[in-house]
Protein backbone atom coordinates (compact mmCIF):
# COMPACT_ATOMS: atom_id res chain seq x y z
CA UNK A 1 0.00 0.00 0.00
CA UNK A 2 1.36 3.39 -0.98
CA UNK A 3 0.20 6.45 0.91
CA UNK A 4 0.81 10.17 1.27
CA UNK A 5 1.31 11.40 4.83
CA UNK A 6 0.42 15.08 5.20
CA UNK A 7 -0.99 17.25 7.97
CA UNK A 8 -1.60 20.76 9.24
CA UNK A 9 -3.17 22.19 6.12
CA UNK A 10 -4.72 24.97 8.21
CA UNK A 11 -7.07 25.89 5.39
CA UNK A 12 -8.32 29.44 5.90
CA UNK A 13 -5.11 30.65 7.54
CA UNK A 14 -3.57 34.08 7.03
CA UNK A 15 0.12 34.96 7.17
CA UNK A 16 0.66 38.41 8.69
CA UNK A 17 -2.85 39.33 7.48
CA UNK A 18 -2.20 37.98 3.97
CA UNK A 19 -4.61 35.16 3.03
CA UNK A 20 -3.03 31.81 2.13
CA UNK A 21 -5.95 30.47 0.07
CA UNK A 22 -3.99 30.72 -3.18
CA UNK A 23 -0.94 29.00 -1.69
CA UNK A 24 -3.10 26.21 -0.29
CA UNK A 25 -4.90 25.74 -3.60
CA UNK A 26 -1.58 25.42 -5.40
CA UNK A 27 -0.38 22.78 -2.92
CA UNK A 28 -3.61 20.81 -3.21
CA UNK A 29 -3.46 20.88 -7.01
CA UNK A 30 0.04 19.46 -6.78
CA UNK A 31 -1.10 16.84 -4.26
CA UNK A 32 -3.74 15.57 -6.67
CA UNK A 33 -1.10 15.34 -9.41
CA UNK A 34 1.23 13.35 -7.12
CA UNK A 35 -1.57 10.93 -6.22
CA UNK A 36 -2.18 10.28 -9.90
CA UNK A 37 1.45 10.03 -11.01
CA UNK A 38 2.59 7.90 -8.05
CA UNK A 39 -0.56 5.73 -7.99
CA UNK A 40 -1.15 6.51 -4.33
CA UNK A 41 -3.68 4.32 -2.52
CA UNK A 42 -4.40 6.55 0.48
CA UNK A 43 -3.95 10.17 1.55
CA UNK A 44 -3.80 10.57 5.34
CA UNK A 45 -4.16 14.04 6.86
CA UNK A 46 -3.16 14.01 10.53
CA UNK A 47 -5.19 16.86 11.94
CA UNK A 48 -5.64 20.63 11.63
CA UNK A 49 -7.40 20.36 8.31
CA UNK A 50 -8.91 23.79 8.96
CA UNK A 51 -7.30 26.69 10.80
CA UNK A 52 -10.38 27.48 12.86
CA UNK A 53 -13.51 25.82 14.11
CA UNK A 54 -15.79 27.86 11.83
CA UNK A 55 -14.12 27.97 8.42
CA UNK A 56 -15.30 30.37 5.73
CA UNK A 57 -17.48 29.03 2.89
CA UNK A 58 -14.70 29.32 0.28
CA UNK A 59 -12.40 27.34 2.58
CA UNK A 60 -14.96 24.55 2.93
CA UNK A 61 -15.43 24.57 -0.83
CA UNK A 62 -11.68 24.18 -1.36
CA UNK A 63 -11.57 21.10 0.88
CA UNK A 64 -14.66 19.60 -0.74
CA UNK A 65 -13.26 20.04 -4.25
CA UNK A 66 -9.87 18.61 -3.23
CA UNK A 67 -11.32 15.51 -1.59
CA UNK A 68 -13.46 14.83 -4.65
CA UNK A 69 -10.45 15.05 -6.96
CA UNK A 70 -8.27 12.87 -4.70
CA UNK A 71 -10.90 10.13 -4.64
CA UNK A 72 -11.39 10.42 -8.40
CA UNK A 73 -7.60 9.98 -8.73
CA UNK A 74 -7.92 6.60 -7.01
CA UNK A 75 -6.99 7.31 -3.38
CA UNK A 76 -8.90 6.78 -0.18
CA UNK A 77 -8.81 9.96 1.92
CA UNK A 78 -8.43 9.70 5.70
CA UNK A 79 -8.86 12.84 7.82
CA UNK A 80 -8.48 13.14 11.58
CA UNK A 81 -9.27 16.24 13.60
CA UNK A 82 -6.58 18.44 15.16
CA UNK A 83 -6.66 20.99 17.93
CA UNK A 84 -7.70 23.73 15.47
CA UNK A 85 -10.61 21.76 14.02
CA UNK A 86 -14.12 21.52 15.36
CA UNK A 87 -14.44 17.77 15.83
CA UNK A 88 -18.24 17.89 15.63
CA UNK A 89 -18.37 19.99 12.45
CA UNK A 90 -15.54 18.19 10.67
CA UNK A 91 -17.05 14.84 11.57
CA UNK A 92 -20.56 15.60 10.31
CA UNK A 93 -21.99 12.71 8.23
CA UNK A 94 -18.69 10.83 8.49
CA UNK A 95 -20.33 7.37 8.44
CA UNK A 96 -22.20 8.25 5.29
CA UNK A 97 -19.11 9.70 3.59
CA UNK A 98 -17.13 6.51 4.20
CA UNK A 99 -19.13 4.88 1.42
CA UNK A 100 -17.53 7.24 -1.10
CA UNK A 101 -13.95 6.81 0.09
CA UNK A 102 -13.71 9.72 2.54
CA UNK A 103 -12.95 8.56 6.09
CA UNK A 104 -13.18 11.24 8.80
CA UNK A 105 -12.39 10.33 12.40
CA UNK A 106 -13.07 12.89 15.12
CA UNK A 107 -14.60 10.85 17.95
CA UNK A 108 -13.18 8.86 20.85
CA UNK A 109 -15.80 6.22 20.06
CA UNK A 110 -14.10 5.51 16.72
CA UNK A 111 -10.68 4.78 18.22
CA UNK A 112 -9.82 1.18 17.46
CA UNK A 113 -11.98 1.07 14.32
CA UNK A 114 -9.49 1.02 11.43
CA UNK A 115 -9.71 2.23 7.88
CA UNK A 116 -8.48 -0.75 5.86
CA UNK A 117 -6.78 0.02 2.54
CA UNK A 118 -5.18 -2.82 0.55
CA UNK A 119 -4.63 -4.96 3.62
CA UNK A 120 -3.22 -2.13 5.77
CA UNK A 121 -5.06 -1.05 8.92
CA UNK A 122 -4.98 2.75 9.28
CA UNK A 123 -5.96 3.96 12.75
CA UNK A 124 -6.75 7.71 12.80
CA UNK A 125 -6.59 9.22 16.30
CA UNK A 126 -8.26 12.62 16.63
CA UNK A 127 -6.65 15.28 18.79
CA UNK A 128 -7.26 14.13 22.35
CA UNK A 129 -7.68 16.95 24.85
CA UNK A 130 -6.74 15.31 28.18
CA UNK A 131 -9.33 17.10 30.31
CA UNK A 132 -12.13 15.87 28.03
CA UNK A 133 -10.94 12.41 26.95
CA UNK A 134 -9.09 10.95 29.94
CA UNK A 135 -12.33 9.69 31.48
CA UNK A 136 -13.89 8.11 28.37
CA UNK A 137 -10.57 6.47 27.48
CA UNK A 138 -9.91 5.24 31.02
CA UNK A 139 -6.52 7.01 31.06
CA UNK A 140 -4.38 6.86 34.18
CA UNK A 141 -4.15 10.66 34.44
CA UNK A 142 -5.01 13.83 32.53
CA UNK A 143 -1.92 14.21 30.37
CA UNK A 144 -1.39 13.93 26.63
CA UNK A 145 0.87 10.92 27.13
CA UNK A 146 -1.72 9.12 29.25
CA UNK A 147 -4.63 9.62 26.85
CA UNK A 148 -2.54 8.57 23.85
CA UNK A 149 -1.36 5.45 25.70
CA UNK A 150 -4.97 4.57 26.41
CA UNK A 151 -5.89 5.20 22.77
CA UNK A 152 -2.98 3.05 21.58
CA UNK A 153 -4.16 0.24 23.86
CA UNK A 154 -7.39 0.21 21.86
CA UNK A 155 -5.43 0.28 18.59
CA UNK A 156 -3.25 -2.67 19.62
CA UNK A 157 -6.28 -4.65 20.74
CA UNK A 158 -7.85 -4.06 17.34
CA UNK A 159 -4.66 -5.08 15.54
CA UNK A 160 -4.42 -8.27 17.61
CA UNK A 161 -7.94 -9.29 16.62
CA UNK A 162 -7.71 -8.25 12.97
CA UNK A 163 -6.30 -9.96 9.92
CA UNK A 164 -4.29 -7.04 8.51
CA UNK A 165 -0.53 -7.60 8.38
CA UNK A 166 0.55 -3.93 8.30
CA UNK A 167 -0.59 -0.93 10.33
CA UNK A 168 -0.47 2.86 10.42
CA UNK A 169 -1.53 5.18 13.22
CA UNK A 170 -2.33 8.87 12.76
CA UNK A 171 -1.99 11.23 15.74
CA UNK A 172 -1.99 14.95 16.43
CA UNK A 173 0.34 15.66 19.36
CA UNK A 174 3.66 17.05 20.52
CA UNK A 175 6.02 14.07 20.58
CA UNK A 176 9.30 14.35 22.46
CA UNK A 177 12.20 15.10 20.16
CA UNK A 178 10.21 17.30 17.77
CA UNK A 179 11.24 20.88 16.97
CA UNK A 180 8.58 23.56 17.26
CA UNK A 181 7.79 26.66 15.17
CA UNK A 182 6.22 30.00 16.08
CA UNK A 183 3.02 29.20 14.17
CA UNK A 184 1.87 26.28 16.33
CA UNK A 185 -0.73 26.71 19.05
CA UNK A 186 0.39 25.59 22.49
CA UNK A 187 -1.50 22.48 23.59
CA UNK A 188 -0.04 22.29 27.09
CA UNK A 189 -3.25 23.61 28.66
CA UNK A 190 -5.19 20.68 30.08
CA UNK A 191 -2.19 18.47 30.84
CA UNK A 192 1.50 17.89 30.28
CA UNK A 193 2.02 18.20 26.54
CA UNK A 194 5.00 15.98 25.69
CA UNK A 195 4.41 12.41 24.50
CA UNK A 196 7.30 9.92 24.22
CA UNK A 197 7.63 8.28 20.80
CA UNK A 198 7.53 4.82 22.44
CA UNK A 199 3.78 5.32 22.84
CA UNK A 200 3.45 4.31 19.18
CA UNK A 201 5.39 1.07 19.45
CA UNK A 202 3.72 -1.85 17.71
CA UNK A 203 2.67 -0.16 14.46
CA UNK A 204 4.60 0.01 11.21
CA UNK A 205 4.33 3.76 10.76
CA UNK A 206 3.15 6.71 12.90
CA UNK A 207 1.94 9.64 10.80
CA UNK A 208 2.06 12.65 13.08
CA UNK A 209 0.60 16.14 12.90
CA UNK A 210 0.81 19.34 14.96
CA UNK A 211 4.44 20.43 14.48
CA UNK A 212 4.89 22.47 11.30
CA UNK A 213 8.39 21.34 10.35
CA UNK A 214 8.99 17.94 8.72
CA UNK A 215 11.03 15.70 11.00
CA UNK A 216 11.68 12.17 12.15
CA UNK A 217 11.52 11.61 15.89
CA UNK A 218 11.98 7.81 15.82
CA UNK A 219 12.62 5.07 13.28
CA UNK A 220 9.04 4.99 12.01
CA UNK A 221 7.58 8.08 13.73
CA UNK A 222 7.49 11.18 11.52
CA UNK A 223 5.94 14.59 11.19
CA UNK A 224 5.10 15.73 7.67
CA UNK A 225 4.96 19.38 8.74
CA UNK A 226 2.63 21.92 7.22
CA UNK A 227 2.65 22.21 3.42
CA UNK A 228 2.66 26.03 3.58
CA UNK A 229 4.79 28.26 5.82
CA UNK A 230 2.83 30.20 8.43
CA UNK A 231 5.61 32.05 10.28
CA UNK A 232 9.03 33.46 9.48
CA UNK A 233 10.52 30.86 11.85
CA UNK A 234 9.81 28.43 8.99
CA UNK A 235 11.91 30.34 6.46
CA UNK A 236 14.43 27.50 6.21
CA UNK A 237 11.86 24.70 6.11
CA UNK A 238 11.34 22.58 3.02
CA UNK A 239 7.59 22.03 2.92
CA UNK A 240 5.88 18.95 1.54
CA UNK A 241 4.56 15.46 2.33
CA UNK A 242 5.91 11.97 2.95
CA UNK A 243 5.34 9.32 0.29
CA UNK A 244 5.29 6.05 2.24
CA UNK A 245 5.45 2.53 0.82
CA UNK A 246 4.32 -0.23 3.16
CA UNK A 247 5.93 -3.27 1.55
CA UNK A 248 8.73 -5.56 2.59
CA UNK A 249 10.13 -5.68 6.10
CA UNK A 250 9.97 -1.95 6.83
CA UNK A 251 8.21 1.06 5.32
CA UNK A 252 10.19 3.14 2.86
CA UNK A 253 9.74 6.91 2.75
CA UNK A 254 10.44 9.66 0.25
CA UNK A 255 9.84 13.34 0.85
CA UNK A 256 7.80 15.08 -1.85
CA UNK A 257 8.41 18.87 -1.79
CA UNK A 258 5.39 21.14 -2.06
CA UNK A 259 5.27 24.01 -4.56
CA UNK A 260 6.22 27.38 -3.08
CA UNK A 261 3.74 30.13 -3.82
CA UNK A 262 6.11 32.78 -2.47
CA UNK A 263 9.41 32.20 -0.62
CA UNK A 264 10.30 33.75 2.73
CA UNK A 265 13.29 36.03 3.27
CA UNK A 266 14.91 37.26 6.47
CA UNK A 267 16.73 40.55 5.88
CA UNK A 268 18.94 42.42 8.32
CA UNK A 269 20.93 45.64 7.99
CA UNK A 270 20.59 49.39 7.76
CA UNK A 271 17.87 50.79 5.55
CA UNK A 272 20.38 52.19 3.05
CA UNK A 273 22.21 48.85 2.83
CA UNK A 274 19.04 46.90 2.20
CA UNK A 275 17.82 49.32 -0.45
CA UNK A 276 21.10 49.38 -2.35
CA UNK A 277 22.95 46.06 -2.07
CA UNK A 278 22.47 43.65 -4.95
CA UNK A 279 22.82 40.55 -2.77
CA UNK A 280 19.21 41.05 -1.66
CA UNK A 281 17.77 40.88 -5.18
CA UNK A 282 16.20 37.45 -4.61
CA UNK A 283 14.13 38.86 -1.75
CA UNK A 284 12.36 41.32 -4.03
CA UNK A 285 9.70 38.71 -4.82
CA UNK A 286 9.61 37.11 -1.34
CA UNK A 287 7.59 37.69 1.79
CA UNK A 288 10.10 39.57 3.91
CA UNK A 289 10.82 39.99 7.57
CA UNK A 290 13.18 42.95 7.90
CA UNK A 291 15.29 43.84 10.92
CA UNK A 292 16.76 47.35 10.66
CA UNK A 293 19.98 48.07 12.54
CA UNK A 294 20.13 51.84 11.95
CA UNK A 295 21.25 53.62 15.15
CA UNK A 296 18.28 55.99 14.69
CA UNK A 297 14.96 54.59 13.54
CA UNK A 298 14.38 55.84 9.96
CA UNK A 299 11.15 57.66 9.28
CA UNK A 300 8.81 56.00 6.80
CA UNK A 301 10.88 52.81 6.87
CA UNK A 302 8.11 50.44 5.81
CA UNK A 303 7.04 52.59 2.87
CA UNK A 304 10.63 52.93 1.67
CA UNK A 305 11.32 49.22 2.04
CA UNK A 306 8.23 48.28 0.05
CA UNK A 307 9.50 50.22 -2.93
CA UNK A 308 12.17 47.52 -3.39
CA UNK A 309 10.59 44.69 -1.35
CA UNK A 310 6.85 45.08 -2.00
CA UNK A 311 5.95 41.98 0.05
CA UNK A 312 7.54 43.12 3.31
CA UNK A 313 5.21 41.93 6.08
CA UNK A 314 7.17 42.26 9.32
CA UNK A 315 9.45 45.15 10.30
CA UNK A 316 11.67 45.05 13.38
CA UNK A 317 14.27 47.39 14.88
CA UNK A 318 17.50 46.43 16.61
CA UNK A 319 19.54 49.65 16.57
CA UNK A 320 23.31 49.36 16.63
CA UNK A 321 25.36 51.34 19.13
CA UNK A 322 24.28 52.62 22.52
CA UNK A 323 20.62 52.15 23.39
CA UNK A 324 19.04 54.49 25.92
CA UNK A 325 17.91 52.50 28.94
CA UNK A 326 14.62 53.13 30.67
CA UNK A 327 16.51 54.15 33.82
CA UNK A 328 18.46 56.81 31.92
CA UNK A 329 15.32 57.96 30.19
CA UNK A 330 13.42 58.26 33.47
CA UNK A 331 16.29 60.23 34.99
CA UNK A 332 16.18 62.71 32.11
CA UNK A 333 12.60 63.70 33.01
CA UNK A 334 13.65 65.53 36.17
CA UNK A 335 12.62 69.20 36.17
CA UNK A 336 11.16 69.00 32.65
CA UNK A 337 7.83 70.55 31.71
CA UNK A 338 4.95 68.29 30.74
CA UNK A 339 5.23 69.49 27.14
CA UNK A 340 8.96 68.80 27.04
CA UNK A 341 8.39 65.32 28.51
CA UNK A 342 5.86 64.52 25.78
CA UNK A 343 8.15 65.80 23.04
CA UNK A 344 11.12 63.94 24.48
CA UNK A 345 9.09 60.72 24.64
CA UNK A 346 8.08 61.10 20.99
CA UNK A 347 11.75 61.41 20.07
CA UNK A 348 12.59 58.43 22.28
CA UNK A 349 10.12 56.02 20.65
CA UNK A 350 11.05 57.28 17.16
CA UNK A 351 14.72 56.57 17.67
CA UNK A 352 15.88 60.19 17.87
CA UNK A 353 13.37 61.93 15.58
CA UNK A 354 11.88 64.56 17.87
CA UNK A 355 8.65 66.49 17.46
CA UNK A 356 8.47 69.05 14.66
CA UNK A 357 6.71 72.38 15.12
CA UNK A 358 3.28 71.09 14.12
CA UNK A 359 3.56 68.09 16.43
CA UNK A 360 4.80 70.28 19.28
CA UNK A 361 1.83 72.59 18.82
CA UNK A 362 -0.57 69.62 18.84
CA UNK A 363 1.02 68.26 22.02
CA UNK A 364 0.90 71.73 23.61
CA UNK A 365 -2.87 71.89 22.99
CA UNK A 366 -3.33 68.37 24.43
CA UNK A 367 -1.29 69.09 27.54
CA UNK A 368 -3.08 72.38 28.13
CA UNK A 369 -6.49 70.80 27.55
CA UNK A 370 -5.69 68.07 30.09
CA UNK A 371 -4.53 70.69 32.62
CA UNK A 372 -7.73 72.73 32.20
CA UNK A 373 -9.99 69.69 32.57
CA UNK A 374 -8.11 68.55 35.66
CA UNK A 375 -8.33 72.04 37.17
CA UNK A 376 -12.06 72.20 36.48
CA UNK A 377 -12.65 68.86 38.18
CA UNK A 378 -10.65 69.85 41.24
CA UNK A 379 -12.18 73.33 41.33
CA UNK A 380 -15.75 71.97 41.36
CA UNK A 381 -14.94 69.88 44.38
CA UNK A 382 -13.44 72.76 46.31
CA UNK A 383 -16.27 75.14 45.38
CA UNK A 384 -18.87 72.71 46.67
CA UNK A 385 -16.99 72.32 49.91
CA UNK A 386 -16.52 76.06 50.33
CA UNK A 387 -20.22 76.71 49.75
CA UNK A 388 -21.21 74.23 52.43
CA UNK A 389 -18.67 75.68 54.81
CA UNK A 390 -19.98 79.23 54.35
CA UNK A 391 -23.59 78.19 54.89
CA UNK A 392 -22.66 76.54 58.10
Amino acid sequence: MRMIHTSDWHLGRSFHQVGLQRAHARFLDDLVDVVRSEEVDAVVVSGDVYDRALPAPDTVALLSDTVERLIDAGAAVVLSSGNHDSAIRLGFASRLLERSGLHIRTSVDDIGRPVVVDGVAIHPLPYLEPSLTAGPLGASDRTHAAVLRAAMDRVRASLASGSESRSVVMAHAFVTGGATSESERDIAVGGVAAVPPEVFDGVDYAALGHLHGRQQVAETVRYSGSPVAMSFSEARHTKGSWLVDLAGDAPSTEFVPAPVERPLALLRGTLDELLSERQHAAAESAWCQVTLTDPIRPLGAMERLRVRFPHTLDLRFEPSGTVTTMTAYAASLTERSDLDVCCDFLGHVRGGHGADEAERALLRDAVEGARVRRANREGEGRASGSSRSGAA
